[in-house]
């Protein structure tokens, strides 16, 4: 038996999330439906983490521990994207060594929440992209993003969901940027993330942006740790899960098919 890991990409919008859930259409059940066909036995696969019903992926990292050796295994990719709906691709697949395992050996992931920002709704971002009228202020955006960088507690940007034994994690990235004329983008990058913490952010900088507060009021946030101390959550449509990274020790030893 050797475990292969997948990059997977897909549209989230007509799954209810990653993670299989008993009569719900989802990801993690829509490629283990299509690996169970490949190799006529039952596949369960591993995901690097959750993403909520509606969001999307760009580079999904999932592994699974193959029953057999195929013989057309070096057509693993192909097939899948054969028989899988066009809301899902599968980018890669590689050998990996024993040790690896898509969310425990996982060091940093990066999101980009998308914000379609202009006056006129966009049908073509429509479900890919939170539609926000009124001109949002990148610098004062920013200056709230940077507090938000480094190892700090972001007990008030969890929501409620699977305990955990620790809600301090380490941003090493947080940044809005413009790439596009109307398209704004928020990039985080850290080595682990709350139950929809990037969303909660999300929300809570463009509610602090749209009043015109102040960066005392989003540091009486974090002091709060409470949930009820943050605003909004931000539409799912608007996240993707952009990468996820490993050791490099650790990629070096994965063989692509």
């Amino acid at each position: 038996m050797r475990i292969i890991k997948l990059l997977i990409s897909y549209d989230g919008t007509q799954f209810m999330g990653w993670q299989k859930q008993p009569g719900l259409n989802t990801v993690q059940s829509t490629v283990e439906t299509v690996l169970s066909q490949i190799y006529n036995e039952p596949i369960k696969i591993t995901g690097s983490g959750r993403t909520d019903a509606g969001t999307h992926a760009v580079a999904q990292v999932a592994h699974f521990v193959a029953p057999k050796v195929s013989a057309s295994e070096h057509r693993l990719v192909r097939a899948m994207n054969a028989m899988l709906p066009e809301a899902v691709v599968i980018k890669g697949a590689w050998h990996a060594p024993d040790e690896f395992h898509a969310r425990k050996t996982a060091v940093r992931k990066t999101y980009i929440y998308r914000i379609w920002n202009h006056p006129i709704r966009s049908a073509l971002w429509h479900n890919r992209a939170l539609w926000v009228p009124q001109p949002l202020d990148l610098d004062r955006l920013n200056q709230f993003a940077r507090h938000c960088q480094g190892r700090k507690d972001f007990k008030s940007f969890q929501t409620q969901g699977t305990p955990v034994k620790t809600t301090v994690r380490r941003i090493d990235q947080a940044i809005w940027t413009a790439p596009h004329k109307g398209l704004v983008e928020f990039r985080i990058t850290g080595n682990g993330f709350l139950k929809q913490m990037v969303r909660n952010l999300v929300g809570t900088l463009l509610h602090l942006e749209r009043n015109k507060m102040e960066l005392t009021d989003l540091l009486n946030i974090f002091d709060a740790q409470d949930r009820q101390a943050a605003k909004a959550t931000a539409a799912a449509y608007g996240l993707y899960l952009y990468r996820v990274q490993y050791p490099p020790a650790l990629d070096k030893k994965c063989r692509k098919l």
